[in-house]
């Protein structure tokens, strides 16, 4: 099988005194429903469609497996993505 590379937005990254080497991420999406849990970034110019970050699909793997970095988000995008992983997680 093999796996297809998708982008995400990377949440955390391990630091020396982490207990797990661990990355943590959010999957982009462009199948946006409209839905809780989906955050807009429109389309930024390194992504080829309107797409949303999805809080609800957070994964961790080992950071070996990110391959490339294709842009960042505006501090205002990435503070609406950390306000809805804090409504999502009721933080």
């Amino acid at each position: 099988m093999v796996e297809k590379s998708r982008p995400v937005l990377v949440l955390a990254y391990p630091q020396p005194a982490d207990a797990r080497v661990l990355v943590i991420v959010a999957p982009l999406t462009s199948q946006i429903r409209g839905l809780r849990g989906e955050v807009s970034i429109g389309k930024p110019r390194w992504l080829p469609k309107i797409s949303a970050v999805n809080v609800q699909g957070l994964a961790s793997f080992d950071p070996g497996k990110l391959t490339r970095r294709l842009g960042t988000l505006s501090v205002e995008q990435y503070d609406t993505v950390k306000a809805a992983l804090r409504e999502l997680l009721r933080l």
